[in-house]
């Protein structure tokens, strides 16, 4: 990106002025390197969504931010309903609540490493992985409606999760007010059969080591101490997440003229939150973040089956879950006012401060847990919401590293099997169905987590509190 269209605002903070239709300025958190790393595509996807009705304070971008179909990837952006604010499938993306949760294992370096292979053969065995995987649920229509209502809380009544995982998770577990009925039959029909698996792409199941503390306050609140092993699980909604995408994207572009809406880019196609069109979509999209709550508290269940197969005693508390690609109704300060705004994250995590009345009590005075996930073979960080993100960009920070290049460039240049026998040098084992899938997350077509995290760190969106590094890698 050309750093002379913009101005610097602070080292971390880079600002575009409201110009040539925007509503309000855009603003992007990222050192210079990143910036100048950063797609130009990225420059164009942000000021767009500034041109959208009813937008709030900025359009943001987080520091991992790449392009992406509307948004951009690390995008986020929050609408007023009662000034003509839209909702807008393609701010949220496919993969609807793709998220992060990290298990407490109380294991060390050592028990794994003494176990590493039949740890990792266990987990590859019992949790499904790769394109059109599927589990061994099989959803009819009443307990397909029952599990986009329920999320979490379903899986755990049907005796496949945990009730004390539900205070951990966002939402306890239930996005309220879905509405199954208005998910498409082909939507349930690539789901039903897919609960409880990890999917493809950059989804995966990660035995990790805590390898750096930075802020021992946190950390010991959070339950993390040094060279402790802890299980981070990334995936959403699947193939019903998609479609739901798919199916929506569609309706809004058709639709956007009806509304009046002059869309600055088709892939912004949106509909203003209180008309039909919006309120279907909105009911459709919670019922997709039910869908990957209860998903990942499925698999959370498998991995704790499979981890007492060699550790008897072992319990996996739930540390935290955090979706990104979401819109919620949440209330923020603006202009000194509170007010109720549907906050689009795409690709970015939800960050609350401290002091926020929807934490646990146990994070009351420490903030959220923000989990950011790595890639394939490098490292994932755990970090606190902050104040300062609450009033900076609705409570908001990166999701991980962000691509660097797409996955037909990365497939080109490196090897499946070259990349797991690399990483294997390393320590690390990796189980995948899929060679091309190993080379397309090959570590090189990613950013530098480390930089994204040091970005936000230093401008305030989220506090580092502990780095993690992957010990074995179930990729999908």
């Amino acid at each position: 990106m050309d750093i002379n269209r913009l101005e610097k605002v602070s080292a971390y903070q880079w600002r575009i002025e409201a110009t040539q239709g925007m509503h309000v300025p855009a603003i992007i958190y990222a050192s210079e390197e990143l910036i100048r790393d950063m797609d130009d595509k990225v420059y164009d996807q942000v000021t767009n969504v500034a041109r959208l009705p009813g937008i709030i304070n900025a359009s943001y971008a987080m520091p991992d931010a790449h392009w992406g179909y509307g948004f951009p990837i690390g995008g986020v952006a929050a609408f007023d309903a009662d000034q003509g604010g839209v909702i807008s499938a393609g701010g949220v993306g496919f993969d609807i609540s793709c998220g992060v949760r990290t298990l407490h294992t109380g294991l060390t370096a050592e028990q794994v490493m003494q176990h590493q292979q039949q740890i990792a053969n266990v987990l590859y065995k019992n949790i499904p992985v790769g394109v059109g995987s599927t589990g061994t649920l099989h959803l009819n229509k009443k307990e397909m409606d029952a599990m986009l209502t329920g999320g979490a809380r379903w899986a755990v009544n049907r005796g496949l999760g945990n009730n004390d995982d539900l205070q951990y998770i966002e939402e306890h577990g239930c996005m309220p007010d879905a509405m199954p009925e208005q998910i498409s039959e082909h939507a349930r029909e690539r789901q039903k059969n897919e609960m409880g698996t990890l999917g493809s792409g950059n989804h995966y199941l990660e035995v990790q080591q805590v390898t750096k503390i930075y802020d021992a306050d946190i950390a010991r609140d959070y339950g993390i101490k040094l060279n402790d092993i802890k299980i981070s699980i990334h995936c959403g909604s699947r193939g019903l997440g998609h479609q739901i995408g798919t199916d929506y994207l569609k309706a809004m572009l058709l639709s956007a003229k009806d509304h009046g809406i002059k869309l600055p880019d088709r892939e912004l196609a949106c509909a203003p939150i209180h008309s039909a069109m919006g309120q279907r979509y909105l009911g459709a999209m919670r019922g997709a973040i039910n869908c990957a709550l209860a998903n990942r508290e499925i698999i959370t269940h498998l991995t704790r089956q499979s981890m007492k197969n060699i550790f008897p005693d072992i319990e996996l508390d739930l540390l935290f879950d955090v979706s990104h690609n979401t819109c919620k109704l949440e209330r923020h300060a603006v202009k000194g006012e509170m007010k109720s705004l549907y906050v689009h994250r795409k690709g970015a995590t939800r960050a609350y401060g401290p002091g926020h009345s929807s934490l646990p009590a146990k994070f009351y005075n420490t903030g959220q847990p923000v989990l950011i996930g790595g890639t394939m073979g490098t490292a994932s960080y755990i970090l606190s919401g902050t104040e300062t993100s609450m009033h900076e960009a609705f409570g908001s920070a990166c999701h991980g590293a962000g691509r660097h290049m797409s996955r037909r460039q990365a497939s080109r240049l490196w090897n499946g099997s070259s990349v797991m026998h690399q990483l294997a040098d390393k320590g690390i084992m990796i189980r995948s169905p899929s060679m091309r899938g190993i080379a397309e997350e090959a570590p090189g077509a990613y950013k530098d987590i480390s930089a994204v995290v040091n970005a936000a760190d230093h401008a305030g969106l989220a506090h580092r509190v502990a780095r993690l590094e992957p010990l074995i890698c179930i990729k999908g």
